[in-house]
């Protein structure tokens, strides 16, 4: 019998990961992170305590089994620990390097009381990237229901819905505006956290499972959703279109030559390959000093990412401190190391034109921290007097982003007063059939949280449809009750399509 293990008996200190030399990852897009190898994951899976009451289950949003995949490692069942993580999980390469682990699962790790937490993270990554490798997906038997079932959206919210419907027999069309598929994963994050080759390969086991997808396809302009049920034949609907519209600050300048926002930056440099140019034909002219306002995740892909396309100096300008920086503490280390200049409690209030209607620099206010906001952090209060110019050529708003209002605009789907899209607890929009989650529902979450509404939406359509078998149970919610094996949801009604 193994031996129990305690917090004294296992191995004391995280596996480090390995990562490519700062002066070297700055000037090439190659991922940065290298991954553990079978020994260092080993090594790691062995500081799992295996807990009765495990809180890192609670902690992931879509409940992955966290000890029994580790476990699996332990025991060098890669294969074992692949199945455990893919019965809830379908994009585990991709979760294991973007999701923030350290507010999530190994926010709760019992490890963490003690010592470091358990690498989670890192672990799903190396089965994932290892499933890849040795292309472990594979396409069940499915009966056909005969449902349509429309994904509007290909983002992370979007491939969870269409992989749960179309293995509960549903003909699945995935529909993207842009010209390749994967959404926020694709032209959001850079190759040197996600690379493309990931993101491919996981697009590739939904196309196993039957999905088929349907690019340069912007829905609300060719077609409405009212016309996907009435006219295209869609049993039902689901809306995953993510929060992508850029959040510009409304000052002096805004409008300058060389004022741009981060999704603008990064879908040229990623989606449009514009850090290719001039063999892909998509022009980016970066300044010398650009200033990237904002501390997010996507404020460090910003700046990351002008380094590495030229930018003699980037500075990241942020109204607060570290201590409330939203980014990722790795993302932040990162970022320092590859050469970053942090401006903390500065916030720019005009942007200064040269005289030919392009950008000089910011004017500028220093800030002071006084009481906690609606969000639980300080609020940052100008300092009188403290007013001053902030030299760079360009200037990428990070600062958030809204729902994207082109599906608002064209079809009768209720709104909330932010723009985003009203659903119940079960995903249902104002319009029957059509249902919607992640993004464009709660505003910027995490790829995880978008996976875990996905998910759940497709439970919920499921039950809409009439649909048996994988259902909510898999993400731990109770069963319906049942009368004579039918969920009572059901019984005494049958549903009817006219037409």
């Amino acid at each position: 019998m193994a031996k129990k293990r305690t917090i004294r008996t296992i191995p004391q200190e995280r596996t480090p990961v390995r990562e490519q030399p700062a002066v070297e990852r700055a000037r090439n897009f190659t991922e940065v992170n290298l991954g553990y190898n079978p020994v260092e994951a080993a090594r790691e899976a062995e500081r799992c305590l295996l807990c009765a009451d495990p809180k890192c289950i609670a902690g992931c949003p879509v409940g992955i089994n966290i000890p029994a995949f580790i476990e699996k490692i332990h025991g060098k069942d890669y294969r074992g620990a692949y199945e455990v993580i893919a019965r809830t999980n379908l994009l585990p390469a991709v979760c294991g390097r973007v999701c923030p682990q350290e507010n999530q699962c190994e926010g709760v790790c019992i490890v963490g009381d003690s010592l470091e937490p358990v690498a989670i993270g890192r672990l799903e990554r190396f089965i994932g990237d290892l499933a890849i490798e040795k292309n472990w997906a594979t396409a069940p038997y499915v009966e056909p229901t005969g449902f349509k079932v429309g994904i509007v959206g290909s983002g992370p919210a979007g491939m969870a819905c269409a992989a749960d419907m179309a293995k509960a027999g549903c003909d699945v069309t995935v529909f993207e505006a842009f010209h390749q598929p994967g959404g926020v994963l694709r032209y959001g994050i850079p190759d040197f956290r996600l690379p493309n080759v990931v993101i491919d390969a996981e697009i590739d086991n939904l196309k196993k499972l039957g999905v088929k997808f349907q690019n340069n396809t912007l829905v609300g302009r060719l077609f409405t959703i009212e016309q996907m049920i009435d006219e295209l034949g869609f049993h039902t609907v689901f809306i995953g279109t993510g929060a992508g519209y850029p959040t510009m600050m409304g000052i002096p300048g805004d409008s300058l030559n060389g004022v741009l926002s981060a999704n603008e930056l990064l879908t040229r440099c990623n989606l449009m390959r514009a850090k290719e140019f001039p063999n892909f034909d998509t022009p980016l002219p970066i300044g010398r000093r650009v200033a990237v306002i904002g501390s997010g995740n996507t404020a460090m892909d910003a700046t990351r990412v002008s380094r590495r396309l030229g930018a003699e100096k980037v500075y990241c300008v942020y109204r607060r401190t570290k201590a409330e920086s939203p980014a990722r503490a790795e993302e932040l280390h990162h970022a320092m190391e590859e050469g970053v200049e942090f401006h903390w409690l500065t916030a720019p209030i005009e942007v200064l034109d040269d005289g030919n209607g392009s950008v000089r620099g910011m004017r500028c206010v220093r800030m002071e921290l006084g009481e906690p906001d609606a969000s639980g952090r300080r609020r940052p209060v100008p300092v009188k007097g403290s007013e001053h110019e902030f030299e760079c050529d360009m200037i990428v708003y990070a600062i958030g982003t809204n729902a994207n209002p082109i599906i608002g605009q064209t079809s009768h789907l209720e709104l909330n007063k932010w723009g985003y899209i009203a659903a119940n607890g079960e995903f249902e929009t104002s319009i029957s059939g059509v249902f919607a989650g992640g993004d464009i529902v709660t505003g910027a979450a995490t790829v995880i949280e978008a996976m875990g509404a996905g998910r759940r939406a497709a439970a919920a359509m499921k039950v809409y449809l009439g649909v048996h078998g994988i259902g909510k149970d898999e993400q731990g919610a109770p069963k319906a009750p049942e009368l004579f094996g039918i969920d009572r949801r059901e019984h005494n009604f049958v549903r009817v399509r006219a037409g």
